[in-house]
């Protein structure tokens, strides 16, 4: 059986938590943690999912929230759902049928 796993980026709920409201405030404590990130970088980490995520950033942003990577994504897996196909007995044969033929009536 095959697995579906997914996750949830937590950073903007962590940050709220800490009192940081905008993303800019996130900055310096990377910066003090010796991770140089734009401002805009910084932006993408925190308003959206990253699919990667160096090391070295995750564990500043623990340091930084005094939290576990854990807290910061939380991950879920279940069971995939199995698409149910279609057997022989359900195939219709088109070939049998046809379109009615349209008639142009006068406007009267």
């Amino acid at each position: 059986m095959k697995r579906q796993v997914s996750y949830q980026w937590r950073l903007r709920e962590l940050m709220a938590s800490a009192g940081m409201f905008t993303t800019s405030e996130l900055a310096p404590p990377l910066a003090e943690r010796g991770i140089s990130l734009s401002l805009s970088q910084v932006h993408r980490l925190v308003t959206g999912t990253p699919e990667r995520l160096s090391l070295p950033v995750l564990a500043a942003l623990c340091d930084i929230f005094e939290c576990t990577p854990a807290d910061l994504i939380a991950t879920k897996a279940e069971n995939a759902t199995i698409r149910k196909v279609a057997t022989g007995d359900a195939v219709v044969d088109l070939s049998a049928v046809r379109p009615k033929r349209a008639r142009i009536r006068p406007e009267g």
